[in-house]
Order: structure tokens, then C-alpha cells, then sequence
């Protein structure tokens, strides 16, 4: 069975400023985040404007990642569809395109119940041949598979993994409780990344991976090897701008972040709208204050 750990950056989808894709600059990001030490790369997550973009730019975003990593690490696309029968074709498709798992939502425009849940994975898992990580995101999708849901799902191999984003630290004891070491279990909210080591998630899928990849590998590290005096020190430089991923801007916050750290474009897909005025300035001295609280402790790692 496929056993992800490590650090797994939602990756941004690079775009230029009339709206195109700019698959150079994608790519671009994709060797960086590998060259500071990720063990995996997830490409259109929700953090990549996935629901923004056509099924030709998917498929375009999923070529030119596979041409990037080269096989370096695992690379996983998300999966965000309203129908079954679509989201089944679109991994199958993904999986002849190159892709070596799938992060998969729920349907995104209907808030099913927990029989219908374990229904919808069920059927991805049946569908395709690629190893599945679950997205389980309640605040921004309405659904949760609960570890009664995950339970019903253990008979199905190819789930393998759950992206654990309630927000709800509980949460990930209760699915070791429910289901024992079947999934494995990745933090998904970049706040929560210390707590949830101590818990045992062995994953993380992170958002400001994307501006500071070496800073967040270590950071994990010191974690996975229990050495938290020293991750609380840069555990609590980070948080600050950590506090930016679970925000519903958190794509304009994170691309911001980019910008600024190692100069990646910044645009967005409408209805999303770059930043201006005082939310922007605001956002902009909560990352320059990590830079510089970096910079002052020695702690900034990340080549450009």
C-alpha cells in the first residue's frame, strides 16, 4: 500500500498578468520547492485556482508538472469536480497524463451526507488506479468524513491517505483511535503543523511551503524527530504568516507571499482580484516581519 509522508506543498498555479497560464513560472516553482527538500508535490489543490481553470488548462498544469518533477518525488494532482461520473473520468485521465495520486474533494457544489460520502470516495476509489489522499475540509466544503465515514471506507485500498482540516486538533487522535494506522493522516492547516506532529499525522500538506519550502521541511523535521524546543522557535517565527493559510483569501495571501520572498508572479483567476489598500499592506508586514525575524535568527534557508 502507498504510504505518503513528509511535506507536500499545495502548489499555486502560476499565471500571468491577463489571466493565462504561465506554465514556465509553474514549473519554475515546482523545481524549487523540490531543490529545498519537499517529499511531494500536490498541482491544482484548491490553493491552485483548480475550480477557476478550464479542463485544458488542468490538463496543461498536469504536463508541464510532470515534465518539471521528473519523477523526483510523488506528484499528485487534486480532483474537484460536482459529479461522480466526472470526477472518476478526470482521474482517469490524470493517471494517463502522469499523475501518481489524487487529492480528492467532495463534490464542490453539494454538501452531501454521510452516506453519500462514503458513496462518492468509494466509487473514486473503485474507478481509477491511483492511490487517493482524502480532502477533508468541513469549514470550506460543508462535508466531513468523520472517522466513522473513514472506517467505512478501510475495504477500499486505494484511499490511502486523508488531509486533515477541520480545524479541530482532536480530530487526528480520533482517527488513530477509529482506524488504527489503515490512512495515513497529514495536517492540512499550516497552523496546527506542531500540534499535529505531536499527535502523529506523518504529512503535511502546506500552503506557505510555496514561499518558504527549506524554513517548513525543517520545521517538520525537527518535529518528526521530536525535537520541539527547537520547532517552537521557528514554529512561532512562521505561525504568523502560518495564520494566512486558513484565511478564504489565503490564494491572493500565499501568491503575495511569493512575490515578495522570491519574486513569482502574484496573479490571480477572477472572480479572485489581486490585493490593494490596507488588506494588502497588511498582509505585506505579516510577511517582511517573517523575512525579517528570519533573516535576524539565522533561520532564512530557501534558495530562490
Amino acid at each position: 500500500m502507498t504510504r505518503w509522508t513528509g511535506v507536500f506543498p499545495a502548489v499555486t498555479t502560476k499565471l500571468r498578468e491577463d489571466q493565462s497560464l504561465d506554465l514556465a513560472a509553474t514549473q519554475a516553482s515546482l523545481d524549487r520547492l523540490i531543490d529545498n527538500g519537499v517529499s511531494g508535490v500536490i498541482v491544482l489543490p484548491m490553493l491552485g485556482e483548480n475550480a477557476s481553470l478550464t479542463a485544458n488548462e488542468r490538463e496543461s498544469v498536469i504536463r508541464a508538472a510532470k515534465e518539471a518533477v521528473a519523477g523526483r518525488v510523488p506528484l499528485l494532482s487534486g480532483l474537484a469536480h460536482v459529479s461522480t461520473a466526472d470526477a472518476i473520468a478526470s482521474a482517469r485521465h490524470y493517471e494517463k497524463l502522469g499523475a501518481e495520486g489524487l487529492m480528492a474533494f467532495p463534490s464542490i457544489a453539494y454538501k452531501s451526507d454521510p452516506r453519500e460520502t462514503a458513496s462518492w470516495y468509494k466509487a473514486l476509489g473503485n474507478g481509477c488506479g491511483l492511490p487517493i489522499m482524502i480532502y477533508n475540509n468541513p469549514i470550506a466544503y460543508g462535508v466531513d468524513v468523520t472517522p466513522a465515514i473513514l472506517n467505512e471506507l478501510a475495504d477500499t485500498p486505494s484511499i490511502v491517505c486523508v488531509k486533515e482540516e477541520t480545524g479541530d486538533i482532536r480530530r487526528v487522535t480520533d482517527i488513530y483511535n477509529e482506524c488504527g494506522d489503515r490512512f495515513s493522516v497529514f495536517c492540512g492547516v499550516d497552523d496546527l503543523l506542531l500540534e499535529s506532529v505531536a499527535l502523529g499525522v506523518t504529512g503535511w500538506v502546506s500552503g506557505m511551503t510555496n514561499a518558504w519550502p527549506a524554513e517548513c521541511t525543517t520545521l517538520f523535521r525537527l518535529c518528526a524527530e521530536g525535537r520541539f524546543e527547537e520547532a517552537r522557535a521557528l514554529y512561532r517565527i512562521l505561525t504568523p504568516a502560518f495564520h494566512l493559510d486558513t484565511h478564504v483569501k489565503l490564494v491572493q495571501y500565499i501568491k503575495l507571499a511569493e512575490n515578495l520572498v522570491y519574486g513569482a508572479p502574484e496573479w490571480v483567476r477572477e472572480p479572485r482580484l489581486p490585493l490593494i489598500g490596507e488588506e494588502r499592506s497588511r498582509v505585506t508586514r505579516v510577511i517582511e516581519a517573517t523575512i525579517t525575524t528570519l533573516d535576524a535568527h539565522g533561520m532564512r534557508k530557501s534558495a530562490a
